[in-house]
């Protein structure tokens, strides 16, 4: 059913406070899937239309018609506001140190010794490792939290992690030149603990080095900068893991189909 205009129901819902969360799970799609009814490239079919209209006090002809109650006000019982204010939370990083620890030692030991993987390298990693996890599965696998700069995403606990790190003797840093650039390298001085990872995290986080871990920080950067989550933020704050479900092609690494 494509009759509706999807910027009406952007509208209404900014206009109302929902999350696309919220929506998802009331006309029981994935919240993937209704990003993609919100940007017009899915269908609605004629169920999920009625219940939407039911959601915003509408018609179905009046939904169709893209016309709105200005004076349309909509109630919810207090478990469903708690669920979904819990829903929004998800866009919130949950950062996990020890983690992040123990996946940045990974990532040394596979690739660390490559000459090309440096610090704005291992940037670009963690950032692709994280975004692409959660635009596959919907969960996050660190959590760290990215903030763009003119390089591409930097995550912002990598330095708290490496002084960490540093302190305890288990990660040293070595500065050296990689062709004519000054580059910071990271060599681990322990084994990493995989222990904390499961099956589907290891073969995620093996899958994105083979991928990118032989590309240069030049190569990374101006991929990253093809990124809708890099794209559609102000330099210097923080990028929105839900965004991932806006990327184009060139980035995204998830098959969207029928839910």
């Amino acid at each position: 059913m494509n009759m509706i205009k999807h910027t009406f129901l952007l509208e209404l819902r900014k206009i109302n406070n929902l999350s696309q969360a919220f929506m998802a799970q009331k006309i029981c799609v994935s919240r993937a899937s209704y990003i993609e009814i919100e940007k017009g490239t899915k269908e609605l079919t004629l169920s999920q239309a009625q219940k939407i209209a039911e959601i915003f006090n509408l018609s179905l002809e009046a939904l169709i018609a893209g016309k709105k109650n200005s004076e349309i006000k909509i109630f919810f019982k207090k478990e469903k506001k708690r669920k979904e204010v819990q829903e929004i939370r998800i866009d919130i990083p949950q950062k996990n140190l020890k983690k992040f620890k123990e996946v940045l030692l990974y990532i040394l030991e596979k690739v660390g010794s490559k000459p090309n993987v440096g610090m704005t390298v291992l940037y670009k990693l963690l950032y692709f490792i994280d975004f692409d996890y959660y635009e596959k599965f919907e969960e996050q696998l660190l959590g760290a939290t990215y903030i763009k700069n003119h390089f591409g995403p930097t995550p912002v606990e990598f330095k708290k992690i490496v002084e960490s790190l540093e302190s305890k003797g288990e990660l040293e840093t070595v500065k050296s030149k990689y062709f004519l650039h000054e580059q910071t390298k990271y060599l681990p001085r322990r084994q990493s603990n995989i222990s904390i990872l499961n099956a589907q995290e290891i073969k995620h986080i093996d899958d994105v080095l083979f991928r990118l871990s032989d590309k240069s920080a030049m190569e990374l950067s101006d991929y990253s900068h093809k990124d809708v989550p890099w794209v559609g933020t102000e330099d210097g704050k923080i990028i929105s893991y839900e965004s991932v479900f806006y990327r184009t092609p060139e980035t995204s690494v998830r098959i969207y189909g029928e839910d």
